[in-house]
């Protein structure tokens, strides 16, 4: 049933499609050792990169709605509960007998990274069918912003793409791994936002190139300005194929914004923006701290009219673990555009919120701290660099 305002219109709410996953998250207290066990600790958590970019952006004051399925087993009970203890919306979670709820085991290594992984997502496939999404066509074509995540089958990123081309909704195309960033092929003329890592940027750009023109980089603690250059060809083959701003994270040294004809500036059209409460002064504090016009006086390395790309430092942070950083700085992002912020703002938020989630044990944090958000947000955003190039490589 989708939500409707007292003038028969659907409300304009963020769309996310994507998995939701019970994360098993082990993570060793000494270096690992192949064929054998080693001490540690063992964490149930509730995961999914979507689910985390969803309830990221509720506790930073949005409304998303939710498109997912969940099976009826001990999994998904439990991320169910957790859904509605948050008051958050369960009419898009789809529920089946027959579907095993996706799970991910994480190992992590000493430092809070994955050193690897097994994931078992495949119902995400199965039962997020192209019918179950089009139940939600108005939801879709009245939202400011759609998120998908490539757990989806391409058919199933093939119709979402459409019913937002249907309303000219901006989509937002989260990768979520190597393999499966490549889906990104047959939908690319329709992506706004594109959110990779490194090795999924160059991927992708295999996947979009007629050959595999692209070797993973070698980085061998280079300057952010020299991994810049090296990645400039698969970004630029990103943007020339039809992703219209790319927010490429690049791990410590933070995330680079990246754009070809659109406006650093962009953001969403007024009357499909929302502030309730919490996002209402995240709004308010970072557009009175946070000027639009922040390169009136900075460096600029190299002009050129057609492409763009800034640099944004990641904040110092006393790590717990890493795996909801992304989602994290995905859902900021989402969080703050659609309040009405524009791009620049937005990443600063992001940045801000994935900070957050890396020093709790948690995915998501429990709840942000307007004042250290808007506070870290203003610190990302008067210390970023832009970067420019030429039009042709």
């Amino acid at each position: 049933m989708e939500k409707q305002r007292k003038d028969g219109e659907v409300e304009a709410v963020p769309v996310v499609i994507g998995g939701m996953v019970l994360d098993i998250q082990a993570t060793s207290s000494i270096p690992p050792h192949p064929r054998t066990t080693c001490p540690g600790q063992i964490y149930y958590v509730q995961g999914g990169v979507a689910r985390n970019i969803a309830e990221c952006m509720t506790k930073l004051g949005a409304q998303p709605f939710m498109i997912s399925a969940l099976g009826f087993d001990m999994p998904g009970n439990l991320l169910l509960e957790h859904w509605k203890s948050a008051g958050l919306r369960t009419e898009g979670i789809r529920k089946h007998k027959d579907i095993k709820t996706p799970t991910v085991c994480h190992i992590l290594d000493v430092t809070g990274e994955v050193a690897a992984g097994v994931a078992s997502v495949e119902a995400v496939e199965m039962f997020l069918t192209p019918e179950w999404i089009q139940r939600f066509k108005h939801t879709i074509h009245s939202a400011p912003l759609l998120m998908i995540d490539a757990n989806l089958s391409p058919p199933a990123l093939e119709v979402s793409c459409r019913l937002a081309a249907e309303s000219n909704v901006p989509v937002w195309f989260e990768p979520v791994s190597i393999a499966k960033s490549k889906r990104i092929a047959p939908i690319v003329k329709y992506i706004t936002f594109a959110s990779p890592n490194e090795d999924e940027l160059i991927a992708m750009a295999n996947a979009l190139s007629s050959q595999n023109l692209f070797r993973p980089i070698e980085r061998n603690n280079c300057s952010t300005d020299t991994l810049f250059q090296m990645l400039k060809p698969a970004i630029w083959l990103l943007l020339e194929k039809g992703v219209k701003i790319l927010v490429l994270t690049i791990g410590s040294d933070g995330v680079l914004l990246c754009t070809k004809g659109e406006s650093i500036s962009w953001r969403i059209c007024l009357e499909k923006t929302q502030q309730h409460g919490f996002s209402r002064q995240l709004f308010e504090n970072m557009t009175s701290s946070c000027p639009s016009n922040l390169y009136s006086d900075s460096k600029v390395l190299e002009r050129s009219p057609n492409f763009l790309a800034v640099h944004f430092p990641a904040l110092p942070a006393s790590v717990v673990r890493l795996t909801g950083a992304g989602d994290c700085l995905v859902g900021g992002m989402i969080a703050s555009l659609s309040t009405g912020l524009d791009v620049m703002q937005s990443v600063a938020i992001g940045i801000a919120a994935a900070k957050a989630s890396v020093e709790v044990d948690s995915n998501v944090p429990s709840q942000f701290s307007l004042p250290t958000i808007t506070g870290d947000a203003r610190i990302v955003y008067s210390t970023a660099k832009l970067l420019q190039h030429q039009s042709k490589l």
